[in-house]
């Protein structure tokens, strides 16, 4: 990989339905050797879903369940000294989105169920409600954090 230079970050246009950049991210990530369609049609699906079983707006589930997942800190390995450590580090802004978007649609996949549209929606729906797979997941992830505090100040 170059050293020399950062890669330009891309500007993404809002999607159509709902206007949001989120929602187009989201479309991007869970989108499956190229097939940019296929993963549209899955996320408005489970939007239309989302809002039929909650009652409430889609796109604020939607940026609710995405909120609850995001995790604030992860632990990180470094060698000091032969020994390896976890040591808690902060997550900076655009690495908690995509940790949240990729748990959810990870979580969406193992469940076992019917259409992919239908395990999304129930993914999200049970990440608003603070339970479910990707919730669990970014609780884990802080509790390792938590654990190993006792070296986030040691030789970095």
């Amino acid at each position: 990989m170059a050293r020399r230079t950062v890669a330009p970050v891309r500007e993404i246009l809002p999607d159509p339905v709902y206007n949001s950049v989120l929602v187009e991210k989201f479309i991007r990530r869970m989108m499956v050797d190229g097939k940019k369609s296929i993963s549209t049609k899955i996320i408005y699906n489970a939007m239309t879903i989302m809002g039929e079983k909650s009652g409430e707006s889609p796109l604020d589930v939607f940026l609710k369940a995405l909120e609850n997942v995001k995790p604030v800190v992860e632990v990180k390995s470094r060698r000091v000294g032969g020994a390896t450590y976890q040591v808690p580090v902060e997550i900076k802004d655009n690495r908690r989105e995509a940790l949240s978007m990729r748990w959810i649609i990870t979580a969406a996949r193992a469940r076992n169920g019917k259409s992919m549209s239908e395990k999304l929606s129930s993914e999200f729906l049970d990440a608003f409600a603070s339970t479910g797979a990707a919730f669990k997941k970014k609780e884990d992830t802080h509790r390792m954090a938590e654990a190993n505090k006792a070296f986030s100040s040691h030789n970095r």
